[in-house]
């Protein structure tokens, strides 16, 4: 189903005001060596849902990271609340996700560097579940 434009439009708000909230925590909690940016902002029709999706490095740390997210998200909200005050009337709620793109990009390049043939033999790859 495709994205209306006022969707659209909240989404891109959405990510930067939450990029910047997330970086701002990360900062002042004094984390190094470990990099978020959000991917992607999903939007559902009635404005109530918003899918976030995270991509951290190194991507060992994205399950610890997240789960860490999650703890704070009522927090994360309340900030970008405060930021969108004057375009949303009502904040949706935040979901967060990890966005893997990066790390499939990066198995399927080397899998096509390498002997083997993914296109050949589909299960040298995860499979990719839809969300």
């Amino acid at each position: 189903m495709l994205e209306t434009n006022r969707q659209k439009k909240i989404a891109g708000v959405l990510q930067n005001d939450i990029a910047n909230v997330i970086t701002q925590a990360l900062r002042s909690a004094g984390v190094k060596n470990i990099l978020v940016s959000v991917t992607k902002v999903r939007v559902t029709t009635d404005l109530s849902i918003s899918k976030v999706y995270l991509s951290v490095f190194p991507h060992e740390k994205a399950e610890e990271i997240l789960s860490e997210i999650n703890e704070v998200k009522h927090q994360i909200k309340h900030q970008v609340a405060l930021l969108t005050k004057n375009q949303l009337r009502r904040m949706p709620d935040l979901e967060f996700f990890i966005d893997d793109s990066l790390e499939h990009i990066e198995k399927l390049d080397q899998a096509i560097k390498g002997n083997e043939n993914p296109i050949l033999d589909q299960d040298l790859l995860e499979r990719r579940k839809k969300r």
